[in-house]
């Protein structure tokens, strides 16, 4: 015994003495290591015990080893060399692990035929079940069968976007099919039907249907209509057997034209009933009227705005206008000679801002203000045409505002520079070459300028005229209408703000009859966009916003013998199509954790793109105002040469490479990777479709095999989800399939109970190998939770997990009103759950970490509320190598008093023998900070810093850790941002600060609405003039920024370093927490520092100069021009060109021998 105590105390004599030499030791590394007053030993001792304790927890509750442990066991041996061969199987064991057995416990006893008796505890059951001889066959023979075998492949980059491709082809082909029989039935019930002038018929009004009157009757036009929530259509009540009629507030309900075309256009509700049960995918079906009806299927009531007005026009939506007619350029003559003053120029504004309306992409303008001498109304743009996209347009309608009028009006000038405009700048290919006009609008013209037409524009007349003539006077109309008639165009007059709209229109009808001649029924396709005067009409009220779509439309013609050369348009069909739909095609579990597929125009517009942002981001989810305009080389900048954007414009089928820098958490943080971009076109639309793999572990996908029983049972436990957005099995093709949950789908397809519905099996074979490999995941993470002793101060929430297929797995460790963060893992946390277009964002951070090393974050969402959480994930790879996909992520959500009071209990270790610290972040001399790898903080002294970033509580510190190399400033761009513009400082606003102009301005409205006596027509110049230049408040414009991202150097451990001060000597030190994304920085306080700049995130708006702006304005990116032209046609009546007042005999005299001329040429 002595013996023993002798040998004990030898033992204990030896160890104090290696702790004293480790205690010199460490003592000699703070006098080398810091000369600043901070130890560095004792700052990784902290970092060490805090890094151990965090791992440890994080590790445990996540059940990360015990998952990677699984796939070991699947793929072992480990001794092969899997990346050599690829494509080659890897054997593996057939042993059954400890982990498996315990899976099996768990689903023997909680089974309905366990061996768990009434009343008995887990526990007691597992117990009982483990001294029983022999654990269930059918159980280990399941986990057998998930360990036979997987296969790694490399993705071919070229065959995914080529398959893409053809379901998006077949997805856009039964839209336009559905189209084509709406044109068919529409001519053919036109055909078919006689003008009644005296035709009374009463139909579902949208604005009318189910209101009564005072005694409780249905008003005219509005009758008993049967809506039902439906949630295809956004939940909104609808009749599925018939559609309604919109009629814009300005056009009488019962005018014949529109109740005749009302009549025959009902023959259409059988086939919008036909091509929904057709494809159920459908969604809204129309057919917009050249008259100004909207027929639109399914049923719907529509409400006025605020002042019981709806603005909806049909015929002024792009998808009217590009099917209706074909590309043009165009050039808009304004009159500001002094006889265009007050109400005239008003009114022309007007009149010019509808035809702006009336352009599209594919369309191109500039505008001219003439009196004795030329402006254009931008100078920057002097000789040339730019193209009409909303940034355009929008910019021109700015400088209208500067017009005012004086002087006289020499036409003739103006309309040979128009006409040398569109000659020159056909030349140059650049523009739509195709359809070319000149628009005039004007109060008079003395002659009729023969010789300009002459010397620019006849024979051929390729040019057309579109006069606008403003007032009431008309001593001028011959003159204005004989330039109309004499070259193909149209001429109107506008006497009031109420007449723009409709006679702006006319030219439309014009333009589009040389296709409806060739009787070209051609195939458009709208940019993405939101409608928004539907969104108002149908007051939706969804969160998110409203949804992007893209339309498919086509023209209808009258067939009728005696109308053939007079080219009637009736109108347009389309039938919209979610761009959310378009996205289900895409096979997000082939693309990778940071691979994405994108669309674009053929004008290089985006169509779909994960960095497409169309709503802002703070408060109302609102459209931006150029959101439809996004062009590829806006998001994917890095291609400076737009490689890229050209080849898939001009229909490409290829590949690229490029690094990138692609951020994640709301543009907080930065990922550098490298990316292959495979692109190739869509037949039969404008569009073309890429692919973007990001190298190494995205390149990659492993293939497993379990039987279809196994993976069934597993995917059907309680904790187990799919993504919303994944499409496993298609649900919406049939409509007896709607009800169906993915999972239940799988079910049905899987066991040859729905053999019809459309699944992806491979995929489906994947979710089931992981539904079987994760389910030991969910018998641990149980077992945790029923352990009182584990997790006892609740400070770990909730575990989960992610797969490459879209499979979750989550786990609570506390009631779930409790959970402090409650949208997380919901549909409201949009970047924390598998979309559409994205992983989750913990699982795209941690496949970035060092493989077996977890990423801790604060979700921005929650930094600054009082139930602020700590999420920590990690990624699990199948193998042990850079080319090995990651096949999961697993992490854990704690609470951040539980997160940051391990921090502090780490903190207040020391070497001291007596206890007593040299050092301490509870003292006052120090400041102790928990960052991560992008400078955020987590723990800090001071709650109301948390989430920050540390720059702005630490600008000296964070400049010096720049200086030193530990960060890396990395300069990004956002060419979709919104900057805050006031707009009291705009010269139109400024204008209204003199007293006597605000009178004038005043009197001015009141005249137009003494002129006018229609209520409407004020409404509308208030809306449509008054909103481009709101006054005396701030407005968010679009503009480009630059702002910065930050990122840890992860070669550097540890820093150690001096900041001056005004003379005073600030030492800090930064080390880096073990196996995390987090440091530790300690700084002294013996220096006042708070006159060193902060190093903020805040994006800095580029500011262009003039010569610049000019530059950018003019520059053409490349686009690809649409197939189909039909600029004129020899069988055109061109008499037909105007019908505000007649020709005198004399006028028509001289024009018919011209006609006759240019016919016979």
């Amino acid at each position: 015994m002595l013996g023993d105590w002798g040998s004990l105390f030898s033992h204990t004599c030896s160890s104090c003495l290696l702790l004293i030499w480790t205690l010199v030791g460490l003592n000699m590394v703070e006098v080398s290591g810091s000369q600043q007053g901070i130890p560095l030993s004792v700052v990784k001792l902290w970092a060490s015990a805090f890094g151990g304790e965090i791992k440890s927890i994080s590790a445990k509750y996540s059940g990360s080893q015990l998952l990677q442990k699984e796939l070991w066991t699947i793929t072992a041996p480990r001794g092969s060399n899997s990346s050599s061969e690829s494509s080659t199987p890897i054997k593996v064991s057939s042993r059954i692990s400890p982990k498996t057995t315990a899976a099996c416990l768990w689903e023997e006893i909680q089974g309905p035929r366990g061996p768990r008796k009434y009343g008995e505890s887990v526990q007691t059951a597992i117990k009982r079940r483990l001294q029983a001889p022999n654990l269930g066959s059918s159980c280990t023979e399941k986990y057998k069968e998930s360990e036979k075998s997987v296969r790694v492949e490399e993705i071919d980059g070229v065959k995914l976007v080529k398959n893409l491709a053809v379901k998006m082809e077949e997805m856009f082909r039964k839209k336009s099919e559905a189209t084509r029989r709406l044109v068919e039935a529409a001519e053919e019930a036109h055909h078919q039907h006689e003008e009644n002038p005296d035709l009374q018929y009463e139909y579902f009004n949208a604005v009318l249907i189910n209101e009564v009157d005072e005694e409780g009757k249905n008003v005219e036009l509005g009758g008993e209509f049967l809506l039902e929530p439906n949630d295809h259509f956004n939940n909104l009540s609808v009749n599925l057997s018939l559609s309604v009629v919109q009629v814009p507030t300005n056009m009488y309900n019962k005018d014949p034209d529109i109740v005749n075309g009302v009549y025959w256009s009902e023959a259409l509700n059988k086939v919008f009933v036909d091509n929904f049960e057709r494809d159920p995918t459908l969604i809204w079906q129309y057919f917009g009227s050249a008259k100004g009806f909207f027929r639109q299927y399914p049923g719907v009531k529509w409400h006025p705005d605020e002042h019981g007005v709806i603005g909806f026009d049909c015929r002024n939506r792009k998808w009217y206008i590009q099917a209706a007619t074909s590309p043009k350029d165009v050039v808009i003559l304004v009159d500001v000679s002094g006889s265009m003053k007050g109400l005239r120029l008003t009114i022309a504004r007007q009149t010019v801002s509808s035809i702006l309306d009336t352009l599209g992409d594919d369309d191109f303008f500039n505008i001219i203000a003439y009196n004795q001498e030329i402006h254009y109304v931008e100078p920057c743009l002097n000789g040339t045409l730019v193209r009409a996209d909303r940034t355009n347009k929008d910019h021109f309608r700015e400088h209208l505002d500067k017009l005012f009028a004086k002087g006289i009006g020499l036409l003739g000038e103006a309309l040979s520079e128009a006409f040398t405009i569109l000659n020159d700048f056909n030349q140059t290919g650049h523009g739509s070459v195709c359809s070319q006009a000149i628009m005039l609008v004007t109060d008079g013209a003395t002659e009729m300028y023969d010789d300009v037409f002459e010397k620019y524009n006849w024979p051929e007349r390729k040019v057309r005229i579109f006069p606008y003539l403003i007032g009431r006077e008309s001593a001028f109309a011959d003159n204005l209408k004989w330039m109309a008639c004499a070259n193909k165009g149209y001429f109107s007059q506008i006497s009031t703000l109420a007449d723009v709209q409709e006679n702006v229109m006319r030219y439309l009808h014009v333009m589009s009859r040389p296709k409806v001649i060739d009787h070209e029924h051609d195939t458009v396709w709208t940019e993405a966009y939101v409608d928004s005067a539907l969104s108002m009409a149908y007051k939706l009220n969804d969160k998110s916003g409203p949804s992007l779509m893209t339309t498919v439309a086509m023209p209808v013609f009258s067939t009728k013998n005696e109308t053939k050369n007079q080219g009637i348009l009736l109108g347009v069909v389309g039938t919209d199509i979610p761009l959310q739909e378009l996205m289900k095609l895409i096979p997000k579990h082939m693309l990778g954790i940071h691979g994405y597929a994108f669309a674009v125009t053929n004008n290089g517009y985006i169509l779909i793109h994960p960095d497409l942002r169309p709503l802002y981001q703070e408060g109302q989810k609102r459209r931006k105002p150029n959101y439809s305009s996004v062009d590829l080389s806006e998001v994917e900048w890095e291609d400076k040469d737009d490689i890229l954007r050209n080849a898939m414009v001009n229909r490409r089928t290829g590949s690229f490479s490029m690094e990138v820098k692609k951020t994640v958490d709301r543009g907080r943080r930065v990922l550098k990777m490298h990316n292959d971009y495979y692109y190739t076109d869509i037949k039969g639309t404008p569009f073309s479709v890429g692919v973007a793999l990001s190298r190494g572990h995205g390149k990659y996908f492993f293939r497993g095999n379990v039987s279809v029983e196994a993976g069934l049972r597993d995917l059907e436990q309680p904790d187990v989800a799919l993504a919303d957005e994944w499409t496993y099995c298609n649900t919406e093709e049939q409509h007896e399939h709607r009800h169906l949950t993915q999972i239940q789908a799988i079910k049905l397809f899987m066991t040859g109970k729905r053999p019809h519905l459309k699944c992806d099996r491979e995929l489906i074979q994947e979710v089931l190998f992981d539904a079987v490999v994760t389910a030991p995941l969910g018998a641990y993470w149980t077992g945790l939770a029923l352990n009182k002793s584990e997790n006892s101060d609740k400070g770990v929430e909730i575990a989960f997990l992610g797969t490459r297929t879209g499979l979750s797995r989550t786990n609570l460790f506390v009631p779930a009103d409790q959970i402090s963060n409650q949208d997380f893992l919901t549909a409201e946390d949009k970047e924390g759950v598998f979309n559409a277009d994205h992983f989750p964002l913990w699982y795209k951070r941690a496949a970035e970490q060092v493989p077996g090393t977890f990423v801790y974050s604060i979700p921005f969402s929650t930094a600054l509320e009082n139930k602020s959480v700590v999420l920590a994930s990690t990624a699990i790879q199948l193998l042990d190598d850079r080319k090995s996909p990651i096949v999961a992520a697993v992490g854990i959500q704690m609470k951040l008093e539980f997160f940051q009071r391990k921090f502090w209990t780490a903190c207040r270790q020391c070497t001291a023998l007596d206890g007593k610290c040299s050092i301490s972040c509870d003292n006052e001399d120090i400041n102790c900070y928990l960052i991560d790898n992008n400078g955020f903080i987590l723990v800090t002294e001071e709650q109301s810093q948390t989430g920050l970033f540390f720059g702005e509580v630490e600008g000296a510190v964070m400049n010096k850790l720049l200086q030193m190399g530990s960060f890396k400033r990395i300069t990004l761009y956002d060419y979709q941002a919104l900057c805050r513009e006031y707009a009291g400082s705009s010269d139109s606003a400024r204008t209204l600060s003199d007293p006597f102009t605000m009178v004038k301005w005043l009197l001015t409205e009141l005249v137009i609405f003494l002129l006018e006596f229609n209520l409407y027509s004020w409404w509308n110049v208030d809306l449509s003039v008054k909103a481009q230049r709101p006054r005396g408040k701030t407005m968010m414009v679009p503009c480009d920024t630059e702002y910065p991202a930050f990122v840890s150097e992860r070669t550097i451990k540890e820093t150690t370093g001096n900041i001056d001060c005004d003379g005073c000597v600030r030492s800090f030190v930064i080390q880096q927490i073990p196996s995390s994304n987090l440091f530790m920085v300690v700084v002294d306080n013996k220096c006042d520092c708070s006159r060193a700049p902060p190093v903020t995130m805040d994006p800095i708006e580029i500011m262009y100069n003039e010569s610049l702006k000019c530059d950018r304005l003019k520059f053409q990116k490349d686009r690809k021009k649409p197939e189909s032209c039909h600029p004129f046609h020899p069988e055109e009546n061109a008499m037909e060109c105007g019908s505000a007042t007649r020709l005198s005999s004399c006028l028509t005299a001289a024009l018919l021998p011209l006609i006759a001329a240019t016919i016979s040429r």
